[in-house]
């Protein structure tokens, strides 16, 4: 992932004035040029907002003046699009709420829906959505047949209950089902950019209304094309690592007679930056082919030494009565920037079609003494 600077920059913040001067004549923009040089040490989002409360301060007046800059800017330079997009879009959807009439919230939604392919304009909807959410998304699901892959890729990505680095809208999460009928219109789609986005919000709705995603995902199932299981793999697996029964179901995963033998450790002491080696032996005890899904769940030390776990994908396997597999794996505690590790006890289980077997415990050790033990 590249650094804010690298996205909404110096440079990107110039090239948006330029861009403005060129269509509205004899304007200074002093607010932008000043905030070109005030980009240091702020967040990407921090960035965006700075970007557009300096446009908005430097085009003072109605929405429709700036929607009418906007368009001009965007018909006579092919520059102005990347990341300098996403002040322009925020700016837009800002000043439409402030106007307060249907006319210019429509006006913005179909600007947006212009620009979205110049970069997304799935951070700036939200402002909107949050204004009148069910006039947003009624005009969404008119999106859904655009012949344009990224405005039907806004439809879903701009309203998920969870987008990342965006502002959060409270009726796209507590309001069960109502982003359900953009999905259902989306799940198929031409597009893999559009059918991941759809994945991903399905997995963003699991986290609050785990049984109105497995009835889409069965729905789905049900009239699927040649993209559908992939689409609903992706959009379950949150659930299915926290062993979902309904999910794992969904996928084929139903609960079987299985012996579990482990997780067996390779040793009960990990170095920081080393390798956890663990293996375990499962064996169909029953009449059927057992369909499973196997995971690991590495519960790690926290400050107060408690622990939390994180679940990872091991295996997928068919087991037919009375077939026996060992399973292995090595599990890297490597130093890495997103993750601080506290060293003492450990531990680590299997979950097979979301059955946890018992933890086997190990300490997490620093043969360099760079850390100390917590506790």
């Amino acid at each position: 992932m590249p650094f804010a600077d690298q996205l909404i920059n110096r440079q990107a913040a110039t090239s948006l004035r330029d861009a403005l001067r060129r269509v509205v004549p004899g304007a200074d923009l002093p607010c932008l040029t000043e905030a070109a040089g005030g980009l240091d040490g702020l967040a990407l989002r921090e960035r965006a907002d700075l970007l557009r409360d300096a446009l908005l301060t430097d085009l003072p007046g109605s929405y429709p003046e700036l929607a009418r800059i906007v368009r001009a800017a965007r018909d006579a330079d092919p520059a102005f699009t990347g990341w300098l997009i996403w002040p322009v879009t925020s700016a837009i959807a800002t000043r439409a709420v402030q106007d307060g009439s249907g006319g210019a919230f429509d006006d913005a939604m179909a600007l947006l829906a212009e620009l979205t392919g110049r970069l997304t304009a799935e951070f700036a909807i939200r402002v909107l959505l949050r204004h009148d959410v069910d006039r947003a998304l009624v005009i969404a699901q008119g999106w859904t047949g655009s012949a344009d892959p990224d405005v039907r890729r806004l439809a879903s990505e701009g309203t998920r209950p969870y987008l990342p680095w965006s502002t959060r809208v409270p009726a796209l999460i507590t309001r069960a089902g109502a982003t359900v009928p953009l999905l259902d219109a989306l799940y198929r789609d031409d597009s893999d950019y559009v059918r991941r986005s759809v994945a991903n919000h399905l997995n963003d709705l699991s986290r609050d209304h785990a049984d109105l995603v497995v009835a889409a995902a069965r729905r789905w199932l049900a009239e699927p094309d040649v993209n559908t299981g992939a689409v609903v793999r992706h959009g379950l697996r949150t659930l299915i690592k926290k062993g979902h029964p309904d999910a794992l179901a969904t996928l084929g995963f139903a609960p079987a007679s299985i012996d579990v033998e482990g997780p067996v450790l390779r040793d009960d002491t990990v170095a920081l930056g080393g390798l956890l080696g663990f293996s375990a032996t499962l064996h169909n005890t029953g009449s059927e082919p057992a369909r499973l899904a196997v995971d690991y769940v590495v519960y790690h030390r926290k400050a107060d030494g408690s622990q939390s776990g994180k679940t990872f994908k091991l295996a997928t396997r068919t087991l037919q009565p009375g077939e026996t597999v060992t399973v292995a794996r090595e599990h890297s505690f490597r130093l890495i920037t997103t993750r601080r590790y506290h060293l003492g006890e450990h531990a680590v289980a299997l979950q097979v079609n979301g059955v946890a077997t018992a933890r086997a415990v190990f300490h997490l050790v620093d043969t360099m003494n760079t850390m100390d033990t917590d506790g």
